[in-house]
C-alpha cells in the first residue's frame, strides 16, 4: 500500500454487522479510524454506545473516540432489530461491559470537530439510521468542505427488507436520508443488493471462531451469529459480512460496480416509505415529458461486488498477525 491512510468516520448502531464493520476499519492499514458515533437503530442508542466501546476494546483500539447521538428518529419513534441482533444488539453472546467511557461531547459535536479538524478530507462511512448525518449537515453545514465522499450503508435499488421495498436504516428515518443526499458532496450508496452478497464460507467462519486472538475470535462469533447462506455447512454456517461490506468499499473501491444514478427517498406514509428510489431509466418517461420532471441527487449506486475479492481482504485483515499502529 503506498500513500497515507484514508481518514475515516463511522456513524453506527452495533449492532452484530456494524461491530464487523468496526473490526475491519480498525486493523486495515489503509484506514485511519478517527471517531465513532453512535445512533439508535439495532437498538437502543445507550446500548449502542456499550457495544461499540467493547468492540474498540476488543479489537485493540481504546484510544479512538466514541460519541453518543440520537436516541430516535427526526420524526418517528425508534424501532430497533433485535430480533435480528439479539436482546443486547451484539448476538446476545455475553461479552465484557467496556472499562471505557464514551466521548464528553455528542455525536454530532464530534462529528464537527474530528471532520474540520482532519489535514485531509474524510470519508464518512454510515452503517445505520442517517440522523447524526442529518442533524451535522442542517447544524454545521460548512463540514462538507472538508468531506472527500460519504459511503453509506443503505437503501436498495430491488427488494427491501423491513418494507417489500424498504431497506433498515433508510426505513428507520426516511427525513435524515432525504437531507443526505442533498449533501453536495459525493456519494456512494452500497445498498442491499450487494449488501447480502458478500458471506464468508462456513469453515473461514469457524477457523476465526478458533483463533486465540481476541479481535479475529470475535469476528468468527459475530459472523456465526448471522448466517447468510441458503444451506449453512452443518455446524459451520456461512456468515455475511453486512455492513462491514461499506468499509471495505472504502479500503478497496475497485471491487464494487457502480453507476451515478438519480435517488430520491419516498417519505409519503404508506407501504412506500422509506423506499430508495433509483431511476435507471436510459431516458425520460410520461411523467418527465408531461411536466412532472423533479431534481433528484446524483448517487453512485453499487449495482455489483466481487464477493471473492471482499470476503478475501475481510479475512486478510481481521487474520493479519501484526496490527497497524495507532495514528
Amino acid at each position: 500500500m503506498t500513500g497515507q491512510p484514508i481518514p475515516v468516520i463511522i456513524d453506527c448502531d452495533t449492532g452484530v454487522d456494524d461491530a464487523l464493520a468496526l473490526l475491519f476499519a480498525v486493523r486495515h492499514p489503509g484506514l485511519d479510524l478517527r471517531a465513532v458515533t453512535c445512533v439508535a437503530g439495532n437498538t437502543d442508542v445507550d446500548g449502542v454506545v456499550r457495544n461499540t466501546l467493547t468492540v474498540l476494546e476488543e479489537a485493540g483500539a481504546p484510544d479512538v473516540p466514541v460519541a453518543r447521538g440520537a436516541e430516535r428518529p427526526l420524526i418517528e419513534p425508534a424501532r430497533s432489530a433485535r430480533h435480528v441482533h439479539g436482546a443486547d444488539g451484539m448476538g446476545d453472546l455475553g461479552l465484557p461491559a467496556p472499562r471505557r467511557g464514551r466521548a464528553a461531547v455528542d455525536a454530532v459535536t464530534l462529528l464537527y470537530r474530528e471532520i474540520l479538524a482532519s489535514p485531509t478530507p474524510v470519508t464518512l462511512i454510515p452503517t445505520a439510521p442517517l440522523t447524526n448525518i442529518a442533524l451535522l449537515l442542517r447544524t454545521h453545514p460548512e463540514v462538507t468542505r472538508n468531506i472527500e465522499r460519504i459511503v453509506f450503508m443503505g437503501g436498495a435499488v430491488a427488494t427491501g427488507n423491513a418494507t417489500p421495498v424498504a431497506e433498515f436504516n433508510v426505513w428507520h428515518d426516511p427525513e435524515a436520508a432525504a437531507i443526505l443526499l442533498t449533501a453536495g458532496v459525493p456519494i456512494t450508496m452500497y445498498g442491499l443488493d450487494v449488501f447480502t452478497q458478500v458471506v464468508v464460507p462456513g469453515l473461514d467462519v469457524r477457523r476465526l471462531r478458533e483463533s486465540k486472538e481476541p479481535g479475529a475470535r470475535l469476528a468468527g462469533e459475530l459472523l456465526a451469529h448471522r448466517p447468510s447462506a441458503p444451506e449453512p455447512d452443518g455446524d459451520d454456517p456461512a456468515g455475511g459480512l453486512g455492513d462491514a461490506g461499506a468499509v471495505c468499499a472504502v479500503a478497496d473501491p475497485a471491487g464494487i460496480t457502480t453507476r451515478p444514478l438519480p435517488v430520491e427517498v419516498a417519505l409519503a406514509p404508506g407501504p412506500t416509505r422509506g423506499q430508495t428510489i433509483v431511476d435507471r431509466r436510459s431516458r425520460p418517461g410520461e411523467s418527465e415529458i408531461h411536466g412532472g420532471a423533479r431534481e433528484q441527487a446524483l448517487v453512485d449506486v453499487a449495482l455489483a461486488v466481487d464477493v471473492e475479492r471482499y470476503v478475501k481482504l475481510y479475512l486478510e485483515t481481521i487474520e493479519a498477525t501484526r496490527q497497524k499502529s495507532s495514528s
